[in-house]
């Protein structure tokens, strides 16, 4: 829906005419994290960064379109620039979930092609599809046809023995015909058997220059890496050679990351976590008043002082006073407390 054209100029490069997207909206992005990118999540890794994209968990279009669970957009105006991810591999089913979405207030759309976890598998859709690279064509041009906001693709760098660069270039290649502008690219293979989703995230070599060649040859393609970048030194290599990076869990156990990339990348003063925290308070005592129980949201916090002095003693008391009845912000200042003894 953005007026684009693809034209080959070489056996492996293409190039769009038209109007692109502004790639320096995916320099850097939170990846979507499965029981860990909830709303509360975001709310907060925005106070750490205000250009970061955001990513909801994965929410699948048949929980949307069948089970009209219409609650799983929920969403504050703050956390935008934001992107929702759907698991599907009906195109139509796709397409209906992606006009929830559009209608809900999302930035984008990105489908899943990377989760290899069996209850994904067993509803072909994830990283299975990566074996169906027309099929995931079709969702994306039925969801792109059904909205007027980006539709991109979060994939692999292939599955099991599909280890040839050939296959990701052909699956590539498909994504650029059907309208993809963007590819986040887990710069991991994906074992569909014998290795859980845990495993799936470290066992599998990571393989960054299959990545750079894949933006190399397809340079009008915006490219997104993500797969074990940890520090703010390693997200600004990766600049170096693509469009974009994607932190994973880095950001969520070392939250504090996201305002140190942003500081080394646009100069912005880097907040004190104590002020972070500060702000963050409006919008947890507006949750308590609205029945969200603390625990929901202090999960999210355990990692912020990660590294620092008094770490330990900050997520300890969150741990064991949130799930307490009626643990409030009280119990967030208390955990402050000692810090500036440990200092």
């Amino acid at each position: 829906m953005h007026g684009l054209a693809l034209r080959r100029v070489g056996r492996n490069v293409w190039i769009l005419s038209g109007n692109p997207l502004n790639t320096s909206g995916y320099q850097v992005s939170v990846a979507p994290m499965m029981d860990w990118t909830d709303r509360h999540c975001r709310y907060f890794h925005r106070l750490l960064s205000l250009r970061a994209r955001l990513y909801t968990e994965m929410v699948t279009s048949a929980a949307l379109v069948r089970g009209r669970q219409l609650r799983l957009l929920e969403h504050s105006q703050q956390e935008h620039p934001l992107a929702l991810q759907l698991g599907g591999s009906d195109p139509h089913e796709l397409a209906q979930a992606a006009r929830f979405g559009a209608e809900a207030g999302y930035d984008e759309i990105n489908l899943n092609v990377g989760c290899p976890s069996d209850r994904v598998q067993s509803g072909r859709f994830g990283a299975c599809l990566m074996y169906e690279p027309a099929l995931v064509a079709d969702c994306v041009k039925a969801m792109r046809d059904a909205v007027g906001i980006p539709v991109t693709v979060k994939c692999r760098i292939g599955v099991d023995d599909q280890d040839d660069y050939a296959d990701l270039q052909h699956f590539t290649g498909l994504m650029l015909e059907a309208g993809v502008e963007v590819l986040v690219v887990h710069a991991r293979k994906a074992w569909l058997k014998g290795l859980s989703p845990k495993e799936n995230r470290e066992v599998p070599p990571l393989d960054y220059e299959r990545v750079y060649r894949l933006k190399r040859e397809f340079p009008a393609l915006v490219v997104v890496i993500n797969g074990g970048i940890t520090t703010v030194a390693q997200v600004q290599a990766h600049l170096a050679q693509l469009d974009g990076v994607m932190l994973g869990r880095a950001a969520y156990h070392d939250p504090y990351l996201l305002a140190q990339v942003e500081h080394a990348l646009h100069g912005e003063p880097l907040p004190t976590r104590e002020s972070v925290l500060q702000h963050l308070r409006p919008y947890v005592e507006a949750e308590l008043a609205r029945g969200t129980a603390l625990k929901h949201i202090s999960r999210h916090l355990l990692g912020l002082y990660q590294g620092e002095p008094g770490a330990r003693g900050f997520r300890r008391i969150l741990s064991e006073g949130a799930h307490l009845p009626g643990a409030g912000w009280a119990l967030i200042e208390r955990a402050l407390a000692p810090r500036p003894l440990a200092a």
